[in-house]
């Protein structure tokens, strides 16, 4: 076996006599990407790599080799198709068809309104009801879209953030009326109510009153709801927002231990909810970058859950990681291209080792996938798991001394990133004194800056483009979904007990001035059938409304 002197000779030789006349004849062109590359990685590359230490066995600390033994060679990662929109009807319709195709679980898209707490029938509503997601303004709603989807037998998923108290208390009371209890119940929550300051935007209340519901939340569930996991960070938010994959990991671990840290203010003991937290993130188009930051994450998490945290379990040290593919990255233009899009950011998500993933639509450049685009997104999961043999073996790219070096690299930096946020004072104040949204702000610019200058190539965008016309049938709002909506609103408050939900309105008021967990109360509401709207107002009385920094 070769010695790193020997090899270091035989490269500096193979530099002079091959690369040296090539780079004469045929230069290399400008490699753009989040991180820099060598043209070569070689065993001086990990010289300092400790097998043991550093990349273990799959299933044991440090966990980078992937969270499980046996990996897909077991069991495949969770496969959910975010989707809804319109009535509950045609959400219910299209969860039917997801779970008849394969599907294991429902991930459910609401609309705006109903992210940002407004009922249907909200002035400030208006043309958005039904359009991005489903209408969910009531418990009545959430009876309809779960109709004939037994929901013990279903994961259940979602993307809002602050309103999840209400959802999920909405889904309680609806499993209930099944006779399904929430012991039952099993999902992920989306418990990142920071990520809307950063990202989408869709916040109600300051960054201190959301913290509250999401803690309030993940304690109930971790003594009620035994197979409910947390959704702790939202790093797609992040990255889709502007962050590089550094930025993306970095501020996902910022995020994560602020709610770990205020999770043990409150007396949790790390072992007992650690083990059911989880990141979601964003895979891009780089697919080497991408298997190296799942890798890195794998291991930060480890290390910093045992020595910063103390937890014992192996349990809480292996980090669950729920990649969707990054719709930014889709093309309005050409769009049957993002299907190869989508192959490739999944195909990353897979050799990364994602616990679960979503595959986005090849229409949504244009708008919410069609029933065709979201079948064949879930074809694509399929496909990759059963027919390309990347399944058949556990972490089928580690010890490339590429990877290895990039997993190294993308460790190092996420760690330093981390360290600036840290030295800001942690994520909530980053975020109060804006210093974290410039920051995404800043690299938006220099991302969209190197498209616009073609050193980062977009094909269809601002190379290789056509003028072919979209061909194929788009999904498109009913217009009729807003009238629809207030309607059955209306019904609801006539039919309903208005003083009961009065009272247990009232009650909700009274305990938000306190410090009791307040997802009892707000279940009590649901089941009298108060309204989103009616909850948020309540709860924004105490809270108050945050606006964003000028």
């Amino acid at each position: 076996m070769d010695s790193l002197p020997e090899i270091a000779g035989k490269q500096k030789e193979w530099e002079e006599t091959a690369v040296s006349p090539s780079l004469e004849t045929s230069p290399e062109r400008e490699i753009v990407s989040d991180l820099p590359k060598q043209r070569l990685y070689t065993p001086l590359d990990v010289e300092n790599l400790d097998y043991v230490k550093d990349l273990g066995f799959p299933g044991g600390y440090p966990y980078t080799r992937g969270t499980h033994p046996t990996m897909f060679r077991s069991r495949l990662w969770g496969m959910a198709q975010y989707s809804g929109f319109g009535t509950p009807e045609d959400t219910n319709n299209r969860f039917k068809v997801l779970l008849k195709a394969g599907q294991a679980g429902v991930s459910i898209a609401c609309d705006l309104p109903t992210q940002l707490g407004y009922d249907s029938d909200d002035p400030i509503a208006g043309s958005d009801v039904g359009v991005m997601g489903v209408a969910c303004p009531s418990l009545r709603e959430v009876e309809t879209m779960f109709d004939g989807i037994p929901m013990d037998r279903v994961r259940i998923l979602g993307s809002t953030s602050h309103p999840h108290i209400v959802l999920w208390s909405m889904y309680m009371a609806a499993a209930e009326k099944q006779g399904v209890s929430p012991h039952q119940l099993s999902g992920n929550v989306v418990s990142d109510c920071l990520q809307e300051y950063l990202g989408r935007g869709a916040y109600i209340f300051p960054p201190r009153g959301a913290m509250r519901l999401s803690l309030d939340f993940i304690e109930y569930g971790v003594k009620n709801i035994p197979k409910l996991s947390y959704q702790i960070a939202n790093g797609y938010v992040y990255r889709e927002s502007g962050a590089t994959l550094v930025q993306e990991g970095a501020i996902s671990l910022a995020v994560a231990f602020t709610f770990i840290e205020a999770a043990l203010r409150r007396g949790l003991s790390i072992d007992d909810f650690a083990p059911r937290l989880s990141l979601n993130s964003a895979v891009h188009m780089n697919l080497f970058e991408e298997v190296a930051k799942f890798r890195a994450l794998r291991r930060l998490w480890a290390r910093i859950l045992k020595e910063r945290f103390g937890a014992k379990k192996p349990s809480s040290m292996k980090l669950s990681v729920g990649p969707g593919t990054g719709g930014s990255t889709f093309t309005a233009q050409q769009p049957e291209n993002n299907i190869t899009r989508a192959t490739v950011e999944a195909l990353a998500a897979i050799l990364g080792g994602a616990t679960y993933l979503h595959v986005a639509g090849f229409d949504e450049g244009h708008a919410i996938p069609s029933e065709r685009a979201a079948t064949i997104a879930l074809r694509t999961q399929l496909i990759l798991a059963y027919e390309s043999g990347i399944t058949d073996v556990v972490d089928p790219l580690g010890g490339s001394y590429y990877i290895e070096a990039l997993t190294d690299r993308v460790e190092r930096e996420i760690s330093d990133y981390l360290a600036k946020i840290e030295a800001r004072g942690g994520m909530i104040r980053a975020i109060e004194s804006g210093w974290m949204q410039n920051e995404l702000a800043r690299s938006a610019y220099q991302k969209q800056k190197e498209i616009e200058d073609e050193k980062r190539i977009v094909v269809g965008v601002n190379r290789f483009g056509s003028n072919e016309k979209v061909s194929f049938e788009l999904h498109k709002a009913d217009p009729k979904v807003l009238c629809e909506m207030k309607r059955r609103l209306e019904e609801l408050r006539e039919t309903r007990d208005n003083d009961a939900v009065q009272r247990s309105l009232g009650e909700l008021g009274k305990a938000a001035q306190g410090d009791d967990s307040l997802v009892p109360h707000v279940l009590e509401a649901v089941k009298n059938y108060a309204t989103m709207g009616e909850i948020r107002g309540t709860l924004k009385g105490v809270l108050g409304e945050y606006r964003m920094p000028s």
